[in-house]
């Protein structure tokens, strides 16, 4: 090795042996001011905790706003058909009065056209359903449920008892668990 290389060796390992001159390395803390003011301390943890309550609220909303568009993406998907759904209801309604005005003679007559009617009725149907479009279809005598009935007339008959159905107008629909349109009923008001 060279001389020059072990004289650097030398002076690296004496400065690393020697202490600190501990006078030298304190740093005057009081030209930086090292006791901040109470005032300003109460101050900055103040700022901080507004800090951390504006994050936290933030942080609630943003949860809260992640939940709100999942809940509107479901309604959207399960309910966003319904005004297509409530603007085929009144074809369902007259391919129905098409059938029950048929009399014997008109099958008789026109049985194609009246089997063509029936099975354009059942496809509907059927495409109603698989798009959970579900049929309310209430019985002469059944118990009226306001939930899902509306009474377009009352009218005292004879054998039954108030608040059952003599008479079914149209049929109901649901989409899922919604109502679409309420089954128009007649509705019995003979006093019990």
């Amino acid at each position: 090795m060279s001389e020059t290389r072990k004289d650097d060796m030398a002076n690296e390992q004496a400065a690393k042996t020697e202490p600190l001159d501990t006078a030298a390395a304190e740093i005057d803390m009081s030209e930086f001011g090292a006791e901040p003011p109470m005032d300003e301390l109460h101050a900055v943890r103040a700022e901080r905790d507004d800090f951390r309550d504006r994050f936290m609220r933030a942080l609630a909303d943003a949860e809260n706003a992640r939940k709100r568009s999942e809940r509107d993406r479901r309604e959207a998907e399960q309910y966003g058909s319904s005004k297509l759904a409530r603007d085929l209801l009144p074809v369902y309604d007259n391919l129905r009065r098409a059938l029950d005005a048929a009399t014997d003679q008109h099958r008789a007559d026109a049985s194609p056209i009246i089997e063509g009617v029936e099975l354009t009725l059942r496809e509907l149907l059927s495409v109603m359903t698989k798009h959970n479009v579900t049929p309310i279809v209430p019985e002469i005598g059944d118990q009226f449920d306001p939930q899902t009935h509306q009474a377009m007339f009352e009218a005292p008959v004879q054998g039954t008892k108030a608040g059952q159905i003599i008479q079914v107008m149209t049929e109901g629909f649901l989409l899922h668990d919604r109502l679409l349109r309420p089954a128009q009923v007649g509705v019995s008001s003979t006093p019990a």
